[in-house]
């Protein structure tokens, strides 16, 4: 499958003298690099020979590969942002030269910000999105919204279906990670998924954290499961845990920056209602969360006490996924008040503000989009959108549309 990352990494690469991808473990980052062509030399920190050739001395192998090297798993070996930052000042005005990788969010993105800034562009890059499994190219219709396309009767004619909602639903069971999506047996990817969460506990968390209770924090991913799309009382899952609510609430940070989770905040900006302020979030991945929900079958999944919250992340993250290919900075949010009228995503950036209320049936009751409604005319929003599994775009309102998930 071609990776809508590719244009994002050249655009970027024309504007910056360096650009690094970070995510979590096997979504595709190493792949990539090898799109950039034959003309770049490609060096894996998790390879000792490599590892051991930048080690001995980074300004040394900066001076022997100045220009198209891309190093992977850069995280592995914080000396290399110094010397890196000298290579690069050395030619400042120079673009595209060097590509950095890493799977550990919170490590490297320190280095970055220690040694890089401004010389920096960082894409978060995704296991498989639903755009890139069946559209091949980011939806029209979002990039009309980040253009500032506000009229309804225009958004709605760039939807188009790109597949069928059968098929929409078997990306939704099995999740984005490329491994168990091309192999597609479920026995492998139970096998998989066992695999992926020990190498992510034993070996990204124990390395960052060396201190972390090994064993809770098992606990800790295995509740994840339950909690996904659920509003978060930190108290209540540190009683769960046997720890305290400091430890709970860094239990969370550390999922969401390495990739697992999203810690989504509520929205409390220029509203009148009392508002609930806990946050929200979702396991990233269906496919991971059906796994520690043990849920191997559409039909076990259409009858599981999960099944919309599942939807709701699956739809959050493709929304979010694509923005972030659009190279669109966006704040997510979600509100919800203290009487439960509730917005289940709420995306600021220099569009304003959009707001997405997510329905999984085809078919929409106009009294149930009363919380939507009054969240477009209360914070002044060009539009309102629901993503649903319609068989065709609807316009329930003047500021309210439909729009079916496989358009997307």
């Amino acid at each position: 499958m071609q990776r809508l990352y590719e244009n994002r990494i050249r655009e970027d690469l024309g504007m910056f003298p360096c650009v690094t991808l970070v995510g979590p473990r096997q979504c595709g980052k190493s792949t990539l690099l090898k799109t950039l062509g034959p003309d770049w030399k490609i060096f894996d920190l998790e390879r000792r020979a490599d590892l051991e050739q930048i080690q001995q001395d980074p300004d040394l192998f900066f001076r022997l590969y100045p220009d198209k090297v891309a190093i992977d798993e850069a995280q592995i070996l914080p000396e290399l942002f110094p010397a890196l930052r000298v290579a690069i000042d050395a030619q400042r005005q120079r673009r595209g030269r060097f590509v950095l990788t890493g799977s550990s969010s919170p490590e490297l993105l320190h280095s970055i910000s220690e040694s890089l800034a401004g010389r920096v562009a960082t894409i978060e890059m995704s296991p498989f999105l639903w755009a890139e499994v069946e559209g091949g190219e980011v939806s029209d219709f979002l990039k009309a919204l980040v253009s500032g396309e506000t009229a309804t009767e225009t958004l709605l004619a760039s939807l188009s279906p790109r597949a069928g909602v059968a098929a929409a639903h078997d990306y939704w069971l099995r999740g984005g990670y490329p491994d168990p999506w091309l192999q597609n047996d479920t026995a492998f990817t139970d096998r998989w998924t066992d695999q992926y969460i020990q190498t992510y506990l034993y070996r990204d968390i124990g390395r960052l954290f060396p201190g972390l209770n090994a064993q809770r924090f098992r606990n800790f991913i295995q509740l994840l499961g339950g909690l996904s799309g659920q509003i978060i009382n930190y108290a209540e899952v540190a009683r769960t845990l046997g720890v305290s609510q400091p430890t709970a609430k860094d239990y969370f940070q550390i999922a969401h920056g390495t990739f697992l989770w999203r810690n989504l905040p509520a929205f409390d900006r220029k509203t009148s209602k009392r508002i609930v302020k806990h946050p929200r979030g979702f396991l990233r991945d269906t496919g991971l969360l059906h796994q520690l929900a043990h849920i191997r079958s559409l039909e076990q999944l259409m009858s599981h006490p999960q099944t919309g919250m599942s939807w709701e992340g699956l739809v959050i993250e493709e929304i979010l996924r694509q923005f972030q290919i659009i190279g669109v900075n966006v704040e997510a949010s979600f509100f919800r008040t203290g009487t439960g009228a509730e917005v289940d995503l709420v995306c600021e950036g220099h569009f304003g503000i959009l707001p997405f209320e997510i329905k999984r049936g085809n078919r929409i009751d106009k009294r149930n989009l009363r919380a939507l409604m009054d969240f477009v005319e209360e914070q002044g929003c060009p539009v309102g959108i629901v993503i649903n599994n319609d068989e065709v775009p609807r316009q329930y309102t003047e500021k309210i549309i439909g729009v079916p998930f496989v358009t997307l």
